[in-house]
Order: structure tokens, then C-alpha cells, then sequence
């Protein structure tokens, strides 16, 4: 699916964050995780995530052995590396903040976001619909896939479980007391990724465009509740409530951390992450409000009615 270019704010020397890094091209996501790593660690450290990083691609690719190409369009690699590049500025803003990790902590962190969605991707011999039909046990089932192939991504069996762990923290129907994280430090790193999942696909651009394609996902999953396009977009704002409430009390240990990594590290003392999310949010009520005409005439950064298009002529 074609994705909109980065831009710059129409308002002089307003950087909006997704100027700072087009996820659409890889070799430049994958620079980016490893400068940032830079920071910290050692480039020897860094191997093992730079391993993963190109096993990721070819598993959306479908050159992966054993599994089919990615077939969702909101849960795709792009939504993938938005969440590795969002860890890794989490992961920098907590040390620049004064906590510690260790650098095998660090990679497993980043190996964790790059696999937190192969739940979505299907085996070479599931030919029935769209990965989006594992919408409800897509967390296990990547979890499950660390494990399964911890072997070729170069994890050990003690990585693997870890890496595992912390891809169960991104599921949001489950309270944060029944995940059984290791120790604190563990618990820390999760919260991050958590976090990271919801910074990256929210802080999207298109991430109001993209909903239309999260509908089909959830259709495709049987989940109630969305009678059309426009509910999805109705009730998410009061998903937002929900999640930013998440946001600043259970995964309040990352609060403060984007701030920390765009101050040191681009000189902005601003959360693009929230800003980012707060304009889409406030763009969103007013879409909703207006019933003068078509809303996907209101959301532009994408062709909907051509995405739409597609579909019907797919079905």
C-alpha cells in the first residue's frame, strides 16, 4: 500500500514528526535504530537486531520459509517499523533520563517490536482470507512465533522467552498485573514496547486514513461493534480517552521519555508524539461533527476511494 511522504508544518521551523524519518524506507528505519543504539551501546550489540531487521522484511515479503506475505493493510510493516522507530526513541529517552539497560536488554527490546505483529502473518498452507482474521489472538500468536522461531532469528531459548514476554504487554485486553514479566527491569522494557505501539500507529499521519482499513481488519475478525467506516471512526475517540488514561497510569513509567529523546536529540522541546496524536484527534472531532459531506472527502492523505476500489474489485 502506497504511503504519504513526510512533510514539514506549513508554519516556518514547525517540525512535525513524520519529517524526521520516512518509514517507507527501510535502509533508512534501519539506520536510524542502529544511531540511536549508537548512543548507548556498542555496534557489536547491535547485530543481533540488525539480523532480525532484515528476517522482518523478508517475512512481510513472503520470502520468509514457511509463511505467506503480509496480507493486512493496516497491520502491515510500515505500522511494524513505526513501532521499532518509537521504541527506540523511548528506549533513548529512558536512559537519557537517567535509568539504565543493559545492552542485551536493549536489543531484545528492539527484536520484540520488530516481531510484536507476525501474529498477522499467515503459514504458506493458510489460503482462507487475510491475517486479519487472528485480530483477537494476534498478541499469542506472535508471541508464539518468537518461540517458534527463535532459531532463525538468532535467539536462544532464554532471548526467545523473553522477547516473547515482552510482545504480551502490547495486548490491551489484558490488565497489566496478569502479564508474568521477569522483574522489574523487565517490566520496564514491555512498558515501553507497549507504549511504542500505541505512539507509532497513532502518531501516523494517516492514521485517521488507515482506520478504514482497520474496519475491513476488524469485519474480516468478527469483532461487533462497527456497523461502518464512519463508527470506527466515531468510537475512536472514545478509544483515545481510553488509551491515553492507559498511557498516563499504567504505562506512566514512559511518560516524559519522547520529550527526553527529541530534546537531546533534535534540539525540539516538544512530545511529537502527542502533538502528532493531539491534531489528529482534534481534525478527528471535527470530521465527525461535520455530516455536510462524504468523510472520506475530509481525510486526503490517502486515496480512500480508491483504496476502496481495490477491494471491491479483490472481492
Amino acid at each position: 500500500m502506497a504511503q504519504p511522504s513526510p512533510v514539514k508544518s506549513a508554519a516556518a521551523g514547525e517540525v512535525q514528526l513524520a519529517a524526521l524519518l520516512d518509514h517507507g524506507r527501510y535502509g533508512a528505519v534501519l539506520a536510524e535504530l542502529r544511531r540511536i543504539f549508537a548512543f548507548h551501546f556498542t555496534q557489536v550489540a547491535f547485530k543481533p537486531v540488525a539480523a532480525a531487521f532484515k528476517l522482518t522484511l523478508k517475512l512481510y515479503a513472503g520470502s520468509f520459509p514457511g509463511y505467506r506475505a503480509c496480507t493486512t493493510d493496516y497491520h502491515d510493516l510500515f505500522h511494524v517499523l513505526e513501532v521499532s522507530s518509537a521504541t527506540a526513541r523511548l528506549m533513548d529517552g529512558f536512559m537519557l533520563s537517567g535509568r539504565s539497560m543493559t545492552a542485551w536488554q536493549a536489543a531484545d527490546l528492539l527484536v520484540a517490536a520488530l516481531l510484536h505483529d507476525s501474529g498477522y502473518i499467515q503459514e504458506a498452507s493458510d489460503r482462507e482470507g487475510t491475517g486479519a482474521k487472528y485480530t483477537r489472538s494476534h498478541v499469542v500468536r506472535s508471541a508464539a512465533f518468537a518461540l517458534k522461531e527463535a532459531e532463525a532469528f538468532g535467539l536462544s531459548p532464554e532471548r526467545a522467552e523473553r522477547v516473547s514476554r515482552l510482545i504480551m504487554g502490547t495486548d490491551l485486553g489484558k490488565r497489566w498485573e496478569d502479564f508474568g514479566f521477569q522483574d522489574k527491569e523487565e517490566g520496564e522494557s514491555a512498558s515501553i514496547l507497549a507504549a511504542a505501539d500505541i505512539l507509532g500507529q497513532m502518531g501516523d499521519r494517516a492514521y485517521l486514513e488507515k482506520l478504514l482499513f482497520l474496519y475491513h481488519e476488524f469485519r474480516e475478525a468478527g469483532i461487533q461493534g462497527y456497523g461502518s467506516a464512519f463508527e470506527i471512526l466515531e468510537k475512536t475517540l472514545g478509544f483515545y480517552a481510553g488509551i491515553k488514561q492507559r498511557l498516563d497510569s499504567t504505562l506512566a513509567i514512559t511518560a516524559g521519555l519522547a520529550l527526553a529523546h527529541f530534546s537531546c536529540r533534535f534540539g525540539l522541546d516538544r512530545d511529537l508524539y502527542r502533538e502528532a496524536i493531539q491534531r489528529q484527534m482534534d481534525y478527528l472531532q471535527r470530521v465527525v461533527a461535520d455530516d455536510t459531506s462524504n468523510f472520506r472527502k475530509k481525510l486526503k492523505r490517502l486515496d480512500l476511494e480508491k483504496v476502496e476500489g481495490e477491494r471491491r474489485a479483490q472481492a
